[in-house]
């Protein structure tokens, strides 16, 4: 009898949806005062805060009507916001959509378009190109979706500067995740592990970009082989140079709550930068194309810590393999180096 699957069904005790939500939600249950994330001079998160503030995310999401279905577009740094939204915007049921900071406005419009988006969360840095953006989705005959205003006031504190853009949305972040309950219910959001979790664009290519779909299960999968792959202890310290855009950032958003670890969220993928953070933050993985590790070996002197590092770091990379010159570079520096295909990513 037991070699007949019809003869065990499915039952909550021996079958869930297989979702990477659940990696943050074990952790926020296992490990609630680890630190999250970090970010700036000042932001220490923990993981039951984190799970708090997506699931009041979620919450306030749902109350401007998102649910299965429906798509809410983000365009932004690799700041908390962004981490937050991978998180609370599966949790109503939804999908996200991260655009590429570096596109242009008709191409911008055409995504927000042709998913449907309900709701765009922006940092004001790239407030004008997304007004105008919808000014031409609008001009299309579409209607415009909510905006919501992200304010990085941790890096304006940080930098002494405002920061470029103004704000053009009906209500700021914070406030909006203030409207939320951090009670929310959202397992139940999750009806199928094929259910779609994120769609991304392809951008730079030929004719119009083509929206490609994860699903939870597939995310998921891929978040448990980027712990193995990127020989992933427990509690990482990861830092965020690859754009969370980019692939939702190889899946890294979800991979690294597995193993309770802290993502060391930065702003701008700059040199001097990723290299303080190394210092000051005791990181031991990130991940990047070819062109970081160039920008880290040919850094001037006066931004490099001493070398080697203090601590190996691991630094997974994708796209076209690194040249032996590069490799060598990079383990002189104290980098343990990982290249992986584009299939696997």
């Amino acid at each position: 009898m037991y070699d007949d699957p019809s003869t065990m069904g499915k039952t909550e005790a021996n079958y869930q949806p297989l979702t990477p939500l659940r990696f943050l939600e074990r952790s926020a249950t296992t490990f609630p005062g680890h630190p999250a994330y970090q970010y700036g001079g000042s932001v220490t998160v923990s993981y039951l805060q984190l799970y708090d503030r997506t699931r009041q995310l979620a919450s306030a999401l749902s109350q401007l009507g998102v649910g299965y279905g429906s798509t809410v577009s983000v365009m932004l740094n690799n700041t908390p916001q962004m981490l937050e939204s991978h998180y609370g915007v599966p949790m109503t049921g939804g999908v996200l959509h991260s655009i590429n900071t570096r596109l242009d406005a008709p191409t911008i419009a055409y995504m927000l378009e042709h998913c449907e988006a309900s709701i765009v969360m922006v940092d004001t840095e790239f407030s004008d190109v997304m007004s105008a953006a919808i000014d031409l989705l609008v001009a299309n005959g579409a209607p415009a979706p909510t905006v919501i205003d992200v304010v990085d006031d941790v890096a304006a504190a940080d930098s002494g500067v405002p920061l470029i853009g103004s704000r053009t949305g009906s209500m700021e972040y914070e406030a909006l995740v203030a409207t939320g309950e951090a009670s929310y219910e959202w397992v139940g959001n999750i009806k199928d592990e094929w259910q779609a979790i994120s769609l991304n664009y392809t951008s730079g290519t030929t004719g119009r970009p083509k929206g490609v779909v994860y699903h939870h299960r597939g995310a998921y999968l891929l978040a448990m082989g980027n712990v193995v792959d990127a020989t992933i202890g427990k509690h990482p310290k990861y830092l965020w140079t690859l754009p969370m855009f980019h692939c939702n950032g190889w899946c890294f958003p979800w991979s690294i709550s597995i193993e309770a670890g802290t993502h060391v969220c930065l702003r701008k993928t700059e040199a001097e930068a990723i290299f303080r953070e190394l210092s000051q933050r005791g990181v031991t993985h990130l991940c990047g194309a070819p062109v970081v590790m160039s920008m880290l070996i040919n850094a001037p002197d006066e931004v490099k810590p001493p070398l080697p590092l203090a601590n190996p770091v691991d630094f997974l990379t994708a796209a076209a393999p690194p040249p032996a010159p590069v490799l060598a570079a990079m383990e002189t520096m104290g980098f343990l180096v990982t290249h992986v295909s584009a299939v696997y990513l």
